[in-house]
């Protein structure tokens, strides 16, 4: 693989690095969209950020009309390969008309816009009533800084120890470029949009990487990780995984 150049990494760090590899923790999350989805699976559906198209191919079939979007014109060429229907836009400006969308995708992209306020109120207006948003995004009580950080100057690569404890506003001055997200900050996002909750939960990764490296004993480590979803200790898990349902008829 070639190295990246410092554009490369400045151009990673602002919108984030898409997904070029299918592994075990993709198909994980894979499962667990279809099974929130459900039925809405043969409709309508809206990839939010479909990087260069690895969930939209795997939820393109048939016998439903799904539709990618990115705000990264080079990203939508490479994704043309996964689906035909595929757009150059902003999250914040989605073009579609209210009540379109059956299910709306969210894959680790909410943290990468300019307005994530917005970027939710346009995922929930294109939701048709009882449509459903599945929203994947990073967790502030995770342990580490996936992103990497800026530091005098210079951005560093990589995950980063301890920086989602600090003080907000020591964080973002480590971490302008991305946010990061508690139970209570989506909650905030949410308020007053009409919708309920489905699933409000936290995730660990598959760690795949250190499976790749240690064999044995990265499977050790993801299992015992994945166990702790089932317990108070998902609360340091790596990403917020929530789906959300429209309750009401769509805006005119």
């Amino acid at each position: 693989m070639t190295p990246m150049q410092p554009q490369d990494l400045n151009k990673a760090a602002e919108r984030g690095e898409p997904s070029h590899v299918w592994r075990a923790g993709q198909e994980r999350r894979l499962k667990m969209i279809m099974a929130a989805a459900g039925e809405r699976l043969k409709g309508r559906i809206l990839v939010d950020g479909c990087g260069v198209g690895a969930y939209l191919g795997k939820l393109s079939e048939p016998d439903n009309f799904t539709v990618g979007l990115d705000i990264e014109f080079p990203r939508t060429v490479d994704a043309k390969e996964a689906a035909n229907r595929v757009v150059c836009a902003a999250g914040e400006f989605l073009p579609f008309s209210s009540g379109q969308y059956d299910l709306v995708l969210n894959h680790e992209v909410l943290e990468h816009v300019q307005d994530d306020h917005q970027a939710i109120r346009e995922m929930v207006r294109v939701l048709k009533p009882g449509g459903r948003l599945v929203l994947f995004c990073p967790n502030r009580g995770y342990p580490f800084e996936t992103h990497g950080i800026y530091w005098r100057g210079k951005y560093s690569f990589g995950n980063k120890l301890f920086v989602n404890y600090l003080p907000r506003r020591w964080r973002d001055s480590l971490a302008p470029h991305v946010r990061v997200y508690s139970r209570h900050d989506l909650e905030n996002l949410f308020s007053g949009l009409p919708v309920k909750a489905v699933t409000r939960t936290v995730v660990f990764g598959a760690y795949d990487n250190i499976i790749a490296r240690f064999g044995g004993a990265g499977k050790i480590l993801r299992c015992v990780l994945q166990f702790l979803e089932k317990t108070p200790l998902k609360s340091l898990g790596l990403s917020h995984f929530w789906v959300v349902e429209k309750t009401t008829a769509p805006e005119k």
